[in-house]
């Protein structure tokens, strides 16, 4: 067996479900479920028409480099939204379909990894999406968990890394907006990031599924491949972005989401890719075609958490100290006691199931940030997003 199997932590619910198997329930409110981030706004109907109008095509077998037309659309959309120059981001080259983030952000890692560096380490931030950490253990790689600031925000204090840890890094994950604090990086952070990849040949990876869902319309988060045609690096160099359906268009069980950027990266991974076994179905590519084709839809998405953000931060407010992150649809709250104690309250006393923010952290450099904390995913309608946060902020003021 891969020796990297038994140094897998348990997976941030397999751990809730324990919890939840050892707190009775005191109360007869039905439940509120915040702890997934899995949206449950619907998804939009032309998607569905999309899917459902190509089922012949599961007859075929589908190419891994999926349709031109569906990285067209992928390319348009880039282009688009995060103002890249047309001639840098080839449909052909630049860009790769894959089957959500999730499954891309795991192979990416055995794709990447250097068995040339003694010690080869994964960075990542810390709390972080645990994908990342499962793919640095079966690579064979350590984890390094970058130091994270002590406010809300939780971003990488990247001038406390050792100088030393730079040159054992194969690759770098990093996720903007993050989940769980919604902290989107800058251009300082991309700008110090790039220059210790080119100076110690390793790979970033930046996770940006969360990229569409922010607060303010006249600002939204810069990308990764942003930066780079910014700062004259437009042929992405060492640099590879992950986008997903899932949250931008309310359709998670789509599975559908591309990798884009560095064009060797890219040809690498395809090939890595075709033995996996990783080709999107022909229906799906269709309904995604629809997707990224569409923003009426994405700007709607937006406006709901817009609404839920604005009526549930002011109730909690009253007990807690909470903002509304940059992006994403988390809360990050620091909360009164134990984060685990607190959820347990929260479900026995008011049937609100949220996650420990322990659950998404290790102990490194002297500290866990997600202890003292809880995410609340504002997922649900809007009416039982309030009704959770009035239920909360009564337990909240008798801690």
């Amino acid at each position: 067996m891969n020796p990297g199997l038994s140094r897998l932590h348990a997976y941030p619910f397999e751990k809730l479900a324990e919890l939840r198997s050892r707190t009775e329930n005191s109360c007869e409110f039905p439940l509120i479920n915040l702890s997934i981030g899995e949206p449950q706004h619907e998804t939009p109907a032309f998607i569905r028409d999309a899917l459902t109008q190509h089922l012949e095509g599961t007859a075929k077998y589908p190419g891994t480099r999926g349709l031109p037309e569906l990285r067209e659309s992928i390319q348009r959309w880039l282009v688009s939204r995060f103002k890249l120059p047309s001639p840098s981001v080839c449909a052909e080259k630049n860009i790769l379909p894959v089957n959500g983030t999730r499954e891309a952000l795991f192979a990416i890692a055995q794709t990447v990894f250097s068995r040339s560096k003694q010690k080869p380490l994964i960075g990542m931030p810390n709390p972080f999406y645990q994908i990342y950490e499962g793919a640095a253990l079966l690579a064979g790689a350590e984890p390094y968990y970058f130091p994270a600031a002590p406010d809300s925000t939780q971003r990488p204090l990247w001038n406390e890394i050792p100088e030393s840890v730079w040159p054992q890094c194969a690759l770098v994950y990093v996720c903007s907006p993050a989940n769980p604090s919604g902290y989107v990086l800058t251009a300082d952070d991309y700008a110090f990031l790039t220059a210790k990849a080119d100076r110690y040949d390793f790979v970033i990876v930046a996770d940006e599924c969360y990229s569409e869902l922010y607060l303010d319309e006249l600002a939204p988060p810069v990308g990764l491949l942003q930066w780079c045609a910014q700062a004259g690096r437009p042929n992405y160099s060492r640099c590879l972005v992950m986008h997903s359906l899932s949250k931008r268009s309310n359709a998670p069980g789509l599975r559908s989401g591309f990798v884009a950027g560095d064009a060797d990266l890219i040809e690498t991974f395809f090939r890595y890719r075709t033995y996996q076994g990783g080709a999107m179905p022909l229906p799906t590519q269709f309904a995604s075609i629809a997707a990224w084709s569409d923003e009426t839809h994405v700007r709607e998405n937006r406006r709901l958490y817009q609404e839920k953000f604005s009526r549930v931060v002011p109730i909690l407010n009253r007990t807690l100290s909470v903002s509304a992150p940059a992006a994403g649809f988390y809360l990050w709250p620091e909360v009164p006691t134990d984060d685990v104690i607190v959820c347990q309250q929260l479900l026995a006393e008011a049937a609100v199931l949220t996650l420990p923010g322990s659950f998404l952290s290790r102990d490194a450099h002297g500290q866990n940030p997600g202890q003292g904390r809880i995410r609340i995913a504002l997922v649900p309608p809007a009416n039982q997003c309030v009704e959770a946060a009035e239920r909360m902020h009564r337990v909240f003021a008798k801690l």
